[in-house]
């Protein structure tokens, strides 16, 4: 290189030098008044998208591109005095080349002592500004319109309300975030929540309604892609809480870490479809009505396709539930209809007012599990909710299938079916309980409702009051099937066309009027689990029937032996010996045929048995009426012949000890009185009877529905 090429170099260079210090020369001096235009321009686009006014610090350079704004604040113009958001300190990194542009863009932003305070009170609040389009009412979405919340257009506002205002970079220290409602109050305490390249990272201590968290948050966002991937867990190995659940259903809802993503966001024709996936580890629920423990998943999941829309919800197909390695697949939807369209009457579902809850609600639910090996499946059950049936193993694979379809409008069409289909399916190992000891002698406690023992005894030839099924009258064995279960001797364990008219009466009742559960179920209920009437025990109690039945561990005669030694049929009156002895003074095999209705009679509610006569020992004549129906259909199977159902006697005697409850008065012959009309409830299973009618169509039944069904015929007479 020459010299004179070096030296052009030289000046070249040298006036580039001269040009930067110029132009850095002109931006230091300038750089704060375009930062204020900056700023100016900040504000005014956040007013115009927002009905607040922004108000921000001083604000000056602490290096090259780094601007220190001392304090901001963000008030609602509807609400000049309640400020929602206000910070100390805020720093943010400025493009020099934007800012020149007259475009400023801001990255790395770092608040330091902000607190968040959102307010509602009855009339209005300060923040649901942020996620309502511009031009839209200052109103809440209503809960209940016309047609229905569109829960589609609500979700998708607060998915985009959320997304849109995600900084890509942040660094939030000592933030405070309050909301006080009429109903409910919170406070969350964040030491520091950092955003760097969507990477999320933070610890907070919230406390809601009295309910206080420590959770750590960790994961990663795209707000542009409305992608999420979070896991939030407890701190100091204590787990997180619900306290919404817990304020407004009364469950304790708990969990150690739960991890959710959402994959994919899309509107369309007012229906918002999203995917995702939900994954909960330690998922306890503790609820009087569910378990009188807790219910512990200790691995649980979904990858969920939700669509919403109007007044509707529902799980599309692509949705899979996963318990520990058991896989369910479901596709359920909940829909309410518009309020012109909503059918009520104390008759067609018990509803009074088109308002109501379950006014209008239709669901529909399908649900099937794939076919999964048995000790896969026992290790999938919940712990605490199926305790009889822990540590049990087995071969062979079993798949479970659900269909429900309800429709408020027409109750009456409820649709109902739950069953588990096995494959080469055997018990190898018991769990906490042996079902086999219903084969053998084993001590039975009895309970009252409240839990509190009643006595205990032996059941089995070494109870010299235990008596056999042949030493049992037929009138009483053929009038309890009658009247309890009909198809005992040929279903499965399950009647569920009784299960579903209990269900529609209940519903139409707003209480549990009315059981559907089998001679089986009574069975299992009694022998191996508690007397609290829980969703728990009452699902454990469908399990434990399905596995008797099926695997074919007891005979049905064993079966109703041990029911008829074990029932309650008075105030500490307990089997069939005990009830002939009390009531008539005799063995169960001398029972006639009068005395076995009677006996049948009081099984659902042997407390009050004399609630069948007055007080002068006369049958009233809702139990006439029992007697009559159930003799009537145990004629017209050939129970018993037209002699024994026309001598059927309403006039018992009761040389048994219950002899003084049933008479109470002795009845004056001398002056007039009134005949007492007063009546009970007549029972309710009484139209599932079924006369001569095929079996029901929803029992898994061993005799084909087109053939007919029912117990085989007893001996002509005991």
């Amino acid at each position: 290189m020459t010299p004179a090429t070096k030296k052009k170099i030289g000046i070249g260079l040298g006036i580039l030098a001269a040009l930067l210090a110029v132009g850095l020369t002109v931006f230091l001096l300038k750089r704060q008044a375009l930062l204020t235009y900056a700023l100016a321009q900040v504000k005014a686009k956040v007013e115009r998208k927002y009905p607040v006014a922004l108000t921000l610090g001083k604000a000056h350079f602490t290096d090259l591109n780094t601007v220190q704004i001392d304090g901001m604040s963000l008030v609602p113009t509807a609400q000049p005095t309640d400020t929602l958001l206000q910070a100390r300190l805020m720093t943010v990194s400025l493009s020099v080349r934007s800012l020149f542009a007259g475009r400023p863009v801001f990255s790395n932003l770092e608040i330091s002592d902000a607190q968040l305070t959102a307010r509602k009170t009855n009339r209005a609040d300060n923040y649901s500004f942020l996620y309502k389009k511009k031009g839209a009412t200052p109103t809440a979405t209503p809960r209940d319109t016309t047609n229905g919340t569109n829960y589609g257009l609500l979700v998708n506002q607060l998915l985009e309300a959320s997304f849109d205002n995600v900084p890509g970079e942040a660094d939030f220290r000592n933030f405070l975030v309050t909301y006080d409602s009429p109903r409910h109050q919170a406070r969350i305490v964040m030491p520091r929540l950092a955003i760097e390249d969507g990477d999320i990272e933070g610890q907070l201590t919230a406390t809601v309604d009295s309910v206080v968290n420590k959770v750590g948050v960790q994961g990663h966002i795209e707000p542009g892609d409305y992608a999420l991937n979070a896991e939030v867990f407890g701190l100091d190995r204590r787990p997180v809480a619900l306290p919404y659940v817990l304020r407004r259903y009364g469950a304790r809802v708990q969990f150690d870490t739960l991890r959710f993503s959402l994959t994919d966001k899309d509107l369309a024709d007012d229906e918002l479809t999203v995917r995702g996936t939900a994954s909960a580890a330690n998922f306890i629920v503790n609820h009087p009505k569910l378990s009188d423990r807790d219910v512990r998943f200790p691995r649980g999941g979904i990858e969920f396709v939700a669509r919403l829309g109007q007044a509707f919800a529902a799980l599309d197909e692509g949705t899979k539930v996963t318990l520990n390695r058991m896989a369910f697949f479901p596709v359920m939807s909940v829909r309410k209809l518009p309020l012109n369209q909503r059918v009520v009457g104390k008759m067609l579902n018990g509803l009074r007012n088109r308002r109501e809850t379950l006014a209008g609600l239709q669901v529909k639910a399908d649900i099937v599990s794939a076919e999964t090996p048995a000790n896969t499946f026992f290790a999938a059950l919940p712990e605490g909710m199926f305790n009889t049936l822990e540590g049990m193993q087995g071969e062979g694979t079993l798949k479970y299938k659900m269909h429900l379809d309800l429709d408020m409008n027409q109750l009456d069409s409820l649709q109902f079916s739950s069953g588990l289909t096995p494959k080469n399916f055997r018990i190898t190992k018991m769990g906490a309980e042996d079902l086999n000891k219903l084969n053998e002698d084993f001590l039975y406690t009895a309970y009252n409702d409240k839990g509190d023992s009643i006595k205990t005894f032996a059941v089995g030839a070494s109870n010299p009051e235990f008596v056999s099924y042949d030493e049992v009258s037929n009138y009483l064995k053929a009038a309890i099937m009658t009247a309890e279960d009909p198809r005992f001797l040929t279903h499965k364990g399950f009647m569920e066309k009784a299960f579903v008219k209990s269900a529609i009466q209940n519903i139409k009742e707003k209480r549990f009027a009315r059981g559907g559960s089998t001679i089986s179920m009574q069975l299992v209920k009694n022998v191996f689990l508690t007397r609290q009437k829980t969703v728990t025990r009452k699902i454990e109690e469908a399990l434990i029937v399905w596995l008797l039945e099926n695997t074919r561990i007891v005979s049905k005669q064993r079966m109703f032996e041990v029911y008829l030694n074990i029932i309650e049929w008075g105030p500490k009156v307990y089997g069939a010996s005990e009830a002939s002895e009390f009531y008539f003074n005799k063995q169960p095999a001398n029972l006639n045929l009068s005395e076995s209705l009677y006996l049948a009679s009081i099984i659902p509610r042997p407390k009050y048995f004399q609630r069948s006569f007055n007080q002068y020992g006369e049958m009233r004549s809702s139990a006439r009426y029992f007697h009559r129906l159930i003799a009537k259909l145990m004629a017209s199977k050939g129970l018993i012949s037209q002699n024994d159902y026309a001598s059927v006697d309403y006039s018992l005697s009761f040389p048994g000890r219950a002899h003084s409850s049933i008479f109470r008065a002795v009845r004056d012959t001398v002056r007039v009185t009134t005949t007492d009309s007063t009546q009970f409830e007549p029972l309710n299973l009484i139209d599932l009877l079924g006369g001569n009618a095929a079996p029901d169509a929803g029992v898994n039944t061993n005799i084909p529905a087109e053939q007919g069904g029912g117990p085989p015929t007893p001996a002509p007479k005991p």
